[in-house]
């Protein structure tokens, strides 16, 4: 166990050590312990987080409101459009007085293009840590909830094969966010790590190169195909998702327009037959129901999804516990 991690930001998983992320994981499985027995755990009592929104949330939201309250503190809600960022303040207002007033800042900020260099601009002023609810590059808090479901229902990661794949959906362009964090945190556990995508749905490649490495350093491997069916063909986890084409257009409409050539990138039950006996099916939700996944998988035997939206609650605890 780590025990130096007061004041860190996350941004990312990657720039942690595997041995802080450990620990990360170690607290989670505590804290979810402990409210499962009814313990009280007020370790961040009389603490405020600043919670910022540039983007609609319900997990997010509701997972870090409650595991603030769990842990003794307070999370203040603010939403872009009804503070004065529209009217001048800049990340450097941002960072220096919500430092000065709060304990951390969680952001959520998704806009292509925009939003990693923000949080990062946003940690440069700050005095307190701040914690990335989701950008346009990264997902951390949803990976390591999903390593944590991971652990629960299939053991230790290595040498699992997990099958990120992209899915059709009709209802927005979503972040590449979650598919990199789940290929960079997963390539660092040892997993079997296979990418599956259609050509116009690249993730970026500083981010595949990273996933790559660690793959390399954890003994595991990282692969990509683009096939459906071959990405599901004897998978240990299948976590199949829809994320826009944003590195071949910047035009979400076009972007809408390309991914209905792949209406038949949905996970059915023919699909998760394919995977292993015992695979399990992951998404971090919301899902486009009956378009990214059938009834049958999201609701069926197969499915974790419920257990992963838990798990949110627990990981993000853990690391403001740490942090703050």
């Amino acid at each position: 166990m780590q025990t130096y991690l007061r004041g860190r930001d996350m941004i990312t998983t990657q720039e942690w050590t595997k041995h802080e992320l450990d620990t990360v994981l170690d607290v989670a499985f505590d804290l979810k312990r402990k409210r499962a027995l009814g313990e009280p755990h007020p370790y961040l009592d009389n603490k405020v987080l600043a919670m910022l929104f540039f983007f609609s949330s319900t997990r997010t939201r509701a997972s870090f409101e409650a595991g603030m309250a769990q842990l003794g503190g307070h999370a203040m809600f603010l939403d872009s459009t009804s503070t004065q960022i529209g009217h001048g303040d800049t990340w450097k207002e941002i960072g220096d007085i919500l430092g000065r007033y709060n304990d951390g800042i969680a952001i959520r900020q998704v806009d292509w293009g925009i939003g990693n260099d923000y949080i990062r601009a946003v940690a440069e002023a700050s005095r307190t840590p701040v914690l990335n609810m989701q950008c346009d590059w990264y997902h951390p808090f949803q990976a390591l909830a999903d390593l944590q479901t991971i652990l629960e229902h299939k053991g230790d990661p290595k040498n699992l094969t997990i099958n990120v794949s992209y899915a059709y959906a009709a209802s927005y362009q979503k972040p590449l966010s979650v598919p990199q964090s789940l290929i960079l945190l997963m390539t660092r556990y040892g997993a079997n790590v296979r990418l599956t995508r259609p050509p116009e749905f690249k993730l970026m490649p500083e981010v595949v190169a990273q996933a790559e490495e660690n793959a390399k350093k954890a003994h595991g491997s990282f692969e990509i195909v683009e096939d459906f069916d071959e990405g599901m063909a004897g998978a240990d986890v299948v976590y199949a998702k829809s994320w826009g084409s944003m590195l071949t257009t910047d035009d979400l409409d076009e972007s809408a327009e390309i991914s209905k050539q792949y209406t038949d990138w949905i996970t059915d039950e023919r699909r998760m037959e394919l995977a292993d006996q015992d695979a399990i099916y992951m998404h971090p939700l919301p899902a486009d129901r009956n378009v990214e996944v059938t009834d049958g998988v999201i609701d069926g035997r197969w499915s974790a999804v419920f257990d992963q939206a838990e798990n949110r609650l627990h990981a993000q605890k853990a690391v403001m516990a740490l942090t703050m």
